[in-house]
């Protein structure tokens, strides 16, 4: 099965109210092999970068997140049409869902070796901001369930929500406390994207936005934040 259902994931229970640990559970034990390294991808579209990287990488367990439901099923299909074809991408499991409110109160702290953020939707409109992925609550909730040395790599082509993610970076690689943080000593190191093998001559991920964004001329930035132990 592609998609996770409601048997894999139940409502949060009553208790999350008072415990903020009562909705957690393993999404490493919705795969065949649970021991495989484990990763995340926010926002996945069409499934395009999930398709050619999990079948470069099938030790890899791949969890794909969406949460429009067009796109979550266009996905799940591409990947059972691949699978039923080929037999690969049994590595792949798609969930519709808001994944940072997955992250928050269901994901374990310490298992995931790197959550993929590429072209998130820019929420231009200043009311809107709040709804952006790159929060302070967010980059916390990414470090605690970030294994050490696991990484946050972002891409976007939208110039003003770079400026917001970046101005959130410096904050969360900067020496002290942030909001969500009160360590002594900086959360992240903020160091180079390195492209995915399925990433064409020149791009950076090999998405479908990518490929259109770049026929459209539009310039784009990345980088990677890794976690410090």
């Amino acid at each position: 099965m592609v998609g996770v259902g409601l048997d894999e994931l139940p409502p949060l229970p009553d208790e999350i109210a008072t415990d903020p640990h009562a909705g957690r559970l393993d999404p490493r034990e919705w795969f065949r092999d649970p021991s495989r390294p484990f990763e995340i991808e926010i926002g996945s579209g069409k499934g395009t970068f999930l398709v050619q990287q999990a079948a470069r990488e099938p030790g890899i367990n791949y969890l794909g997140i969406e949460w429009a439901r067009e796109f979550y099923a266009y996905a799940a299909d591409r990947v059972r049409r691949r699978r039923e074809a080929s037999g690969e991408l049994t590595n792949v499991r798609l969930l519709n869902t808001d994944a940072t409110e997955f992250i928050r109160w269901r994901v374990p702290s310490a298992i995931v070796r790197v959550i993929h953020l590429y072209f998130s939707d820019p929420w231009p409109k200043p009311r809107h901001h709040k709804k952006r992925v790159i929060q302070d609550r967010f980059l916390a909730d990414a470090w605690r369930i970030l294994e050490p040395g696991g990484e946050l790599r972002v891409v976007t082509d939208h110039d003003e929500l770079w400026a917001w993610d970046s101005q959130h970076f410096d904050r969360w690689c900067a020496q002290g406390p942030t909001p969500h943080w009160n360590g002594t000593h900086p959360a992240y190191e903020r160091i180079p994207f390195d492209a995915p093998d399925p990433a064409g001559e020149g791009e950076l991920v090999g998405t479908n936005f990518e490929r259109k964004f770049r026929t459209e001329g539009r310039s784009f930035n990345a980088c990677t934040l890794r976690k410090r132990a």
